[in-house]
């Protein structure tokens, strides 16, 4: 005998997919720090224009034209008290041709916090990618109180994916320039913004362009690609370049780098990551073919002019850590891809909210230690490497003993398939 489904039920099952496509989902056994924080959250999109920018995909031969290069950029921010909270994005699916609709909890052009400068956090996405691919990290962190702001990278989002040679050289810049705006940035918004305290997330491609931006010059071999960039364009980033040192800027404290591009390629070498100088925590994960763990490793490992960390997720690959869930479009084949677009967001192994509370909990630790001078956060980034290692050892009041050595902010059993390295300046 088959069941009757009460209508009410029938209803909402009818319902459910408006309400699809969510990027602010907290598991219930997501470690401490990774739940949204209790500032409401407002939302703007900024157009913003480069003046004069070099054409990388239109160079013929010598010729170099120049542009004004458009980025277009999502800024979330704390937003006035009795905000409230709830709203829609409209981005595009990887295929550059399906739009889809995403869910969170920022408003719409929200009246912003009065009375407190917050840092700020630039937001980078991968080749090719979009401004919304990282949502989960930009509300989530402006709820915590940062002003985070996530760049459509021109000529490498899905939908105007151009010449790699582009990606290659422009990243950096965009990244540089959109602090720039942010900076001076007027009105209530820009009355928030502590433009002197500033991170950048980057994944893939982002963390490339961060790196770099965080003082780890490319190598003289990858300015001479006959695939990247054309006509030596490149020797701008490369280490120990007059042109590359004027871009590294003061202003940046912290650095995210997820699955960064680069190393894999012989975009660095020993020397050029020896001159990275911002804390940075990388994150990746474990059988990463794209960027490539081992070299993922090999930038921890050679990045020897600041403290550093590596938080890796075991049996993992690109997708780590980054990407919002597939959203539900993606499930099916689309024309124009080869493969299913859910491969673009998704992970094999690991369940991406998982993965994105993770990263939502450590982003919130490190930020808050290197931009907010938070002390507080230490625990959470002094941990024993391999958490499967880790001892549960509380007394009878829950506190813990001498012999626990379990993740601070992570409940039982959920630490598990985890590493969390650390090195320090000059190891």
């Amino acid at each position: 005998m088959t069941a009757t489904r009460p209508l009410a039920a029938v209803a909402a099952l009818l319902a459910a997919p408006a309400l699809a496509n969510p990027v602010d989902m907290v598991r219930p056994d997501a470690p401490e720090l990774a739940p949204y924080g209790l500032m409401p959250i407002g939302v703007q999109t900024l157009d913003l224009v480069n003046p004069e920018q070099i054409d990388i995909v239109n160079i013929d031969g010598q010729k170099q034209p120049v542009y004004d290069r458009p980025l277009t950029a999502e800024i979330w921010y704390p937003a006035a008290e009795g905000t409230q909270p709830g709203g829609t994005y409209r981005a595009m699916l990887r295929d550059g041709a399906t739009e889809v609709t995403l869910t969170g909890r920022a408003a719409r052009d929200a009246t912003p916090a009065t009375g407190e400068r917050y840092p700020l956090i630039l937001i980078s996405h991968g080749y090719p990618g979009n401004r919304f691919l990282m949502a989960h990290l930009g509300e989530n962190l402006a709820s915590k109180g940062f002003v985070t702001v996530s760049i459509d990278h021109t000529d490498s989002t899905y939908s105007d994916q151009a010449a790699f040679g582009a990606t290659l050289y422009h990243r950096p810049f965009d990244q540089r320039f959109v602090l720039d705006q942010m900076a001076a940035l007027g009105g209530d918004l820009g009355a928030i913004i502590d433009a002197s305290a500033v991170g950048v997330i980057g994944y893939s491609m982002g963390g490339y362009g961060a790196l770099i931006f965080g003082g780890a010059g490319v190598t003289q071999a990858s300015t001479e690609y006959s695939w990247g960039t054309p006509n030596g364009l490149l020797a701008s980033h490369q280490a120990g370049s007059e042109s590359h040192e004027a871009l590294v800027d003061p202003r940046v404290r912290a650095i995210i780098a997820i699955g960064p591009w680069g190393r894999n390629a012989g975009f660095w070498d020993t020397n050029g990551l020896a001159g990275l100088r911002v804390p940075t925590l990388l994150m990746a994960g474990g059988s990463d073919d794209v960027s490539v763990y081992d070299a993922i490793r090999t930038i921890f490992t050679e990045a020897s002019g600041t403290d550093r960390h590596l938080l890796t997720f075991i049996h993992a690959n690109h997708n780590a850590a980054a990407p919002i869930p597939a959203p539900r479009e993606a499930w099916q084949p689309v024309e124009g891809l080869e493969f299913v677009p859910f491969e673009h967001y998704a992970d094999p192994v690991w369940d991406t909210t998982r993965m994105n509370n993770i990263a939502q909990h450590f982003a919130t630790a490190f930020f808050d230690l290197h931009l907010k001078g938070d002390a507080s956060k230490h625990p959470y980034l002094d941990l024993i490497p391999n958490a499967d290692d880790g001892i549960r050892a509380l007394d009878e009041e829950a506190r813990p003993t001498e012999d626990h050595s379990y993740w601070a902010g992570f409940p039982a059993r959920t630490a598990k398939g985890l590493r969390f390295e650390t090195l320090k300046k000059g190891e």
